[in-house]
């Protein structure tokens, strides 16, 4: 065992910044959430109320019942492939691929042609996940260049916000990296020297005021050109439910949970949930370089309407009466403006000539 390895992660990034000197917001994050044996992601269960946050699948089976909807529809607009791959990614417990699949291989021939993969990074959660689907013969992908022949459908729920973002701040001579240190002991925010001439960055912070804060996420460029370029070749859709904003925006969006809680994204480093807001006007950009058409973004409560979410909120009460209360508070969480109805964005990125539904009224 090695020096570092005796080390808590808190100790290993602050020896870090000692020896090397400040780190970037995208490497901070990286390590607080996937370093190998101490990240967020490889060390705990961070769902349900004993966790640090709760996901849409595991406020109510509605929501990935009408995922499953909208899988099978697309599916029977693609001719109902006798092959073809769904793939999440971050599938967490296995919750919501529960849901879909259960609902989706109502469908006559889509089970016979499903090649189920997931993308996961903790192993805990792969333990889950392997006990909630085994029966649909998962496998679990390492990258994203290996796929099945057939159309490929992506489902992507909370997973965007959690990719490492980098951080710039526009001041007088460019826009300067934001980037953690150590003041006297303790980590704290700070800027690089080194400056960014403004002409290296989007037109739409060209005339950005000083201070302005914008942040950058390369990782979700690079899973989404790499999915997006094999979606093109082969056929299908990416859907993407994330919390985030329609076109690019400036200001300071990275946040701590932790135990239900916001907390100070530079203390308890990989035992804090890190996120950001995902930028879909830049996802749709990468989507369409390769070769993709889009929807235009719906909001949650949008798009959960338009599959029906109300009218399987009556059915299921009527099937399970007792449980109205239930039921009915599940379906204001999901879809209320003052909940998650209007801050959680659907995105679809899609073949060009396939109609997903949900996106238009």
């Amino acid at each position: 065992m090695t020096s570092t390895e005796t080390l808590t992660l808190e100790q290993q990034i602050d020896l870090q910044i000692r020896t090397s000197g400040p780190i970037s917001v995208a490497t901070y994050m990286g390590l607080c959430l996937t370093h190998p044996s101490k990240g967020y992601y490889r060390a705990a269960d961070p769902l349900g109320a004993k966790g640090d946050f709760v996901t849409a699948p595991e406020i109510s089976q509605m929501f990935g019942e009408l995922i499953g909807f909208w899988l099978v529809n697309l599916w029977q607009q693609m001719d109902q492939p006798k092959s073809f791959t769904l793939l999440e990614l971050g599938p967490g417990r296995g919750t919501l691929m529960a849901d879909i699949l259960r609902v989706a291989c109502r469908a006559p021939g889509f089970r016979d042609g499903l090649n189920l993969r997931l993308f996961e990074t903790s192993p805990g959660l792969m333990a889950e996940q392997k006990a909630r689907l085994e029966v649909y013969d998962p496998k679990w992908l390492q990258d994203f260049e290996t796929f099945d022949a057939g159309p490929v459908l992506v489902i992507a729920n909370e997973f965007f916000d959690a990719l490492p973002i980098r951080q710039f701040v526009r001041k007088s001579d460019g826009w300067h990296e934001r980037q953690v240190g150590l003041v006297e002991g303790k980590r704290a925010f700070g800027l690089s020297p080194t400056p960014i001439p403004a002409t290296a960055m989007p037109d739409a912070v060209a005339n950005a005021e000083p201070d302005t804060m914008l942040e950058v996420c390369f990782a979700a460029a690079e899973v989404l050109t790499r999915l997006g370029k094999v979606v093109s070749r082969q056929g299908g859709a990416v859907l993407a439910i994330d919390y985030g904003y329609a076109t690019t925006q400036t200001g300071d969006t990275l946040q701590g949970v932790r135990r239900h809680a916001y907390a100070d994204v530079l203390e308890a480093p990989g035992d804090t949930d890190l996120s950001a807001h995902v930028d879909f006007g830049a996802l749709g950009n990468v989507a369409r370089s390769t070769g993709l058409a889009t929807q235009p973004l719906a909001t949650q409560g949008q798009f959960l309407a338009r599959l029906g979410i109300g009218e399987r909120a009556a059915a299921l009460t009527g099937a399970n009466p007792a449980s109205a209360p239930d039921i009915r508070a599940a379906h204001d969480r999901l879809v209320g403006q003052d909940q998650m109805g209007t801050l959680f964005k659907v995105f679809c990125a899609h073949s060009p000539g396939l109609a997903p539904v949900g996106f238009t009224a």
